[in-house]
């Protein structure tokens, strides 16, 4: 584990416990059963098996014939901030006022343009620490040298004094990771950092990804993490509620489901892709006594379109009660 304090610059330091690639060790051996059958051992519903060759270019169809298409190109390109104001009776007095930068769902090589709407969209925004939640490629296999080009142009951005921090999604091959971290953002993988603001502390942990390849740890990721320090959690999807609530995250942050990134007026997201209950998939919820928010997501799948869900870029100003 590594402490961080406030004056220092970004850093990407291997805590002395265990390199990254010991952190990595379940992901690569899962990536390694992946390649052994073909692929086909992740968790894909009828959805993500036919999504290439029947589904997209369906809704494709579907929403030209009604015209909306265009609008969802323009959507797509178009991210915003959301400003987010949070109160815990937990958080430390010193850090009354901190501020979180939150992105998720990246997928940033799959649609020409996010990268320069988001990277002018982010200059514009101040916060103490940044973590993005997984998902930094469009497709789940291939090459990544168009990522790991587009997220340098979206690192002036993102730098906090405090750090950027991430995890990986269900999209992102191992090799990601490493190629993240010489870049500078420091990757917690099933492990914790300690943010100090003078005599005290808050600390972010990050989970690897629980949904395709089953290699979350939180009782890894809290391992040396004090039982009444504040608690904040990095997780791909929301599915893991119920752990981090029982293992005392105050704040949750995650992504994964775009939101639905296409949501009906009335209606909302269409499909949500998560294992949890609807009331997780998007924006603000809470459980048991901890906060938690399902950001909408930078990116987009199947199609670089969005309707009634644009970009999302969340900034939290936490804020601490008597």
């Amino acid at each position: 584990m590594t402490s961080i304090d406030a004056p220092q610059r970004p850093v990407a330091k291997i805590p002395l416990e265990r390199s990254l690639a010991e952190q990595l060790r379940p992901r690569i051996a899962m990536e390694e059963k992946f390649a052994r059958a073909g692929g086909k051992v992740k968790t894909k519903s009828f959805f993500r098996r036919h999504e290439k060759r029947f589904v997209a270019p369906i809704i494709k169809f579907g929403l030209k014939a009604i015209g909306l298409y265009g609008r969802g190109e323009t959507e797509a390109l178009t991210p915003v901030v959301r400003d987010i104001e949070l109160t815990f009776p937990q958080l430390p007095r010193a850090f009354d006022g901190f501020r979180v930068l939150h992105l998720s769902d990246l997928h940033i090589d799959g649609c020409d343009g996010l990268t320069e709407a988001v990277a002018e969209v982010l200059e514009g925004v101040e916060a103490d620490v940044c973590v993005i939640s997984g998902d930094f490629r469009f497709e789940d296999e291939g090459p990544c040298d168009e990522l790991y080009r587009r997220v340098r142009k979206l690192l002036p951005g993102m730098e906090a004094p405090y750090g950027i921090y991430a995890t990986l999604g269900n999209h992102d091959a191992s090799e990601i990771a490493f190629a993240l971290e010489e870049m500078g953002i420091r990757m917690l993988i099933n492990e914790s950092v300690e943010l100090e603001r003078g005599r005290d502390s808050i600390w972010l942990a990050g989970v690897d990804d629980d949904f395709d390849y089953k290699s979350d740890d939180l009782p890894q990721a809290l391992a040396g993490v004090p039982r009444n320090a504040f608690k904040i959690l990095l997780a791909h999807t929301p599915d893991l509620y119920r752990q981090a609530a029982d293992a005392g995250i105050h704040l949750y942050l995650c992504g994964h489901t775009h939101g639905g990134q296409v949501r009906v007026p009335k209606i909302g997201a269409l499909r949500s892709n998560a294992r949890c209950p609807r009331t997780y998939t998007y924006r603000s919820w809470s459980y048991n006594g901890m906060q938690g928010y399902t950001s909408g997501g930078v990116g987009c799948s199947s199609l670089p379109v969005r309707l009634n869900c644009p970009p999302e870029i969340s900034l939290f100003t936490l804020r601490a009660t008597d």
